[in-house]
């Protein structure tokens, strides 16, 4: 008879050790599930945030490129229109030194001829006498 009842308390002590183990594995089981829920939605969200980023990133570079572009054009106008004052630069000093060539040559002219007025007014009245 004692036996049996040890037996027995054995045996109900092991079905409420399982049954009590089972239960655990149980929590566990539902703790893992939900962890593994959790971070697929927070993969998810950082998925989504990745997505968004690229597609900033794409129109970044579009208009990096138009830009980059633009740039060009620009620069290429600017490098012709340099290129065209720098030849009205040299046209204009061309012109301004020859003016001042001419302004010394009549001023030389000037004097060369009243010279010679003075000289032919003498003559002349030299020549009255």
């Amino acid at each position: 008879d004692c036996n049996e009842t040890q037996q027995d308390s054995i045996s109900e002590r092991f079905d409420r050790g399982m049954s009590s183990q089972g239960a655990t594995l149980q929590n566990y089981n539902n703790e893992l599930v939900k962890c593994l829920e959790d971070l697929r939605e927070k993969r998810e969200t950082l998925n989504k945030e990745i997505l968004k980023e690229e597609k900033k990133k794409q129109d970044i570079q579009k208009k990096l490129h138009k830009l980059t572009e633009e740039l060009q054009r620009i620069n290429e106008r600017l490098a012709k229109k340099t290129s065209a004052r720098n030849d009205f630069d040299m046209t204009i000093q061309e012109t301004e030194g020859a003016y001042m060539k001419i302004l010394e040559s009549s001023q030389t002219l000037l004097h060369v001829l009243k010279r010679e007025s003075v000289n032919l007014s003498k003559k002349k009245q030299t020549s009255h006498k």
